[in-house]
């Protein structure tokens, strides 16, 4: 396909999708730092065990930066146990909070102030921060437009047929930045989107039938 008929194509797919699944209302948080906390905590967990990992940290009074740097660590490893690898993981939310006080003595707004760019590049230098830790918390948190790439994107866009020839994660972002405005809001929507229908049809094991893009996905077409 040419440009333009990729760009076609993905708007495509998000009309589609929009009209089967109307606006997901992604990400679930009351505040930007409960973002931040979130997309630490879905690393290698299912949604559902990052919900329990927060409600125990808003009942330990611990969903700020500085209350997570008060807790001892054991003890905040044991607060977010659902989420699993909770070792790891509250060492990384300990640094989250470590950095945001050094820097930028707890005010996301600060943060926030940078351009995409710059803000991505700051959060990457943390512990235990990748691509799509980071993305997640540019897009939803300070709502700025870069798109965020997940396994369950990689998945649609392969049986699609859109994948990128490099199988990398900048490879998949390009697709989708390079072909489609740079709206945050678009781009949360979307992905929120993709999401919902691997987790709804476009499973490991797809129900291809059931799904709104089969007859434009190479891979369901000849499925069943």
């Amino acid at each position: 396909m040419d440009k333009e008929q990729i760009s076609q194509c993905l708007k495509e797919i998000y009309h589609r999708l929009m009209a089967n699944y109307g606006e997901q209302h992604w990400w679930p948080a009351k505040e930007p730092f409960e973002v931040m906390v979130g997309a630490i905590l879905a690393q290698q967990t299912a949604w559902r065990n990052v919900e329990k990992a927060i409600a125990s940290l808003r009942a330990a009074k611990a969903l700020s930066p500085e209350a997570i740097r008060r807790l001892p660590l054991p003890e905040l490893a044991q607060i977010i146990r659902p989420c699993g690898y909770y070792n790891a993981k509250a060492l990384k939310l300990r640094s989250l909070a470590n950095w945001l006080g050094n820097n930028y003595s707890d005010y996301l707004s600060r943060l926030f102030a940078s351009d995409v760019a710059e803000l991505r590049r700051q959060l990457l230098s943390i512990h235990g921060i990748g691509q799509e830790t980071a993305d997640s918390i540019i897009l939803y948190a300070a709502g700025k437009p870069i798109f965020v790439i997940d396994a369950y994107t990689r998945r649609i866009i392969s049986r699609i047929g859109l994948a990128p020839e490099s199988n990398n994660y900048d490879s998949h972002q390009r697709l989708f930045m390079a072909n489609l405005s740079a709206d945050a809001r678009l781009f949360n929507e979307y992905h929120a989107l993709l999401v919902r229908l691997a987790k709804d049809v476009c499973r490991k094991k797809p129900i291809c039938r059931q799904c709104c893009l089969k007859d434009i996905c190479q891979f369901g077409k000849v499925y069943e």
